[in-house]
């Protein structure tokens, strides 16, 4: 069988967050753009065949309401962004993980999700929803909580570069998410991110860094990580300290973004066909096939959200259910 071997490309952006839909057509001629450069540079080398964006890359939840998010920014997946990428990874072969933009689905009607895409030469391979909005601020719906909800909630794509998965930013923060990833198959593990300072890419809370290689290593898989590069002024109050990186399946950092705002695109090698004989051969170290599902009994009660409440759709709503959550860990 042929080695799957390839590079990677973590695009780090620093655009203005648009405020409306009209203006979201000039991120994506800028990501359009960066697909370009990425190919460009590494054509004499490994060339790229997955190209990753960060979260807000398209459309940031910049809207305190729910109400206003679904008037100026929600728009259906797919779009004229989804389709002005998948036209890019059609010509150059290659699978990219769009930015995430703020969706609204008429089967879902009272919600907006933060959504991100996972696109191929074979078209739109699977929509990503954000499963851990980084709440209380988020008011964007969580599909887990949205009653009747019968759509995967970690799906992992099989394709030609191996099998591809993806979770948003905060969702890294549980080891689960990412777990259950792996555990449907995924062996790229994608992260989508808007992580901001003060607990981004640098001491002394390098939570970045040390969250994506915990999350390698105990999963046996490759991460690609873009991050947001926004610098202060684009989404205030928060700034994004990129970093964005590339990590193999022990945890080695094979490249990454200087820490600090601005636009990157930081490229390494992803060699699947060794990832797939080190699960095969290796016994010590192997999380995945070591993991002792029924000792966790925490998972069989809830904790957040605590069963019965509706949708959490704005911040105070958030807070209400934080706290009733935090009661039921007493």
């Amino acid at each position: 069988m042929e080695p799957i071997r390839y590079s990677a490309a973590a695009c780090q952006t620093d655009l203005a967050n648009p405020l409306g839909r009209k203006d979201m057509a000039a991120n994506t001629d800028r990501m359009v753009s960066m697909v370009d450069s990425a190919m460009a540079g590494a054509a004499p080398f490994l060339p790229v065949r997955l190209v990753v964006f960060p979260e807000f890359a398209h459309a940031a939840p910049v809207y305190p309401t729910l109400a206003e998010l679904k008037e100026k920014l929600a728009v259906p997946v797919p779009n004229e962004h989804t389709d002005r990428m998948l036209a890019r990874a059609r010509e150059h072969g290659i699978y990219i993980q769009t930015g995430t933009m703020i969706e609204a689905d008429p089967r879902w009607p009272e919600v907006v999700f933060n959504t991100t895409c996972l696109l191929g030469p074979e078209g739109l391979l699977f929509k990503y929803r954000k499963v851990n909005p980084w709440i209380p601020y988020e008011v964007h719906a969580s599909p887990h909580d949205v009653p009747g909800y019968d759509e995967p909630l970690f799906p992992v794509a099989d394709t030609e570069i191996g099998r591809i998965g993806c979770a948003i930013c905060y969702d890294w923060l549980f080891p689960e998410a990412i777990r259950e990833l792996a555990m449907n198959g995924a062996e790229v593990l994608v992260r989508v991110s808007a992580y901001m300072d003060p607990w981004g890419a640098t001491e002394p809370m390098d939570w970045w860094t040390i969250v994506n290689r915990c999350r390698a290593l105990e999963n046996l898989a490759f991460v690609v990580a873009a991050n947001q590069g926004a610098a202060l002024r684009r989404y205030p109050p928060y700034s994004w300290p990129g970093g964005s990186m590339v990590v193999d399946f022990d945890g080695r950092i094979l490249s990454q973004a200087s820490p600090g705002p601005g636009e990157r695109i930081v490229v390494a090698p992803i060699d699947i066909t060794a990832l797939r004989h080190e699960r095969q051969a290796r016994r010590g170290h192997h999380m995945l096939a070591h993991l002792r599902t029924e000792a966790y009994p925490v998972y069989r009660r809830h904790v957040y959200p605590p069963g019965g409440r509706a949708s959490a759709l704005s911040y105070e709503e958030n807070n209400a259910r934080i706290d009733e959550a935090k009661g039921s860990l007493t």
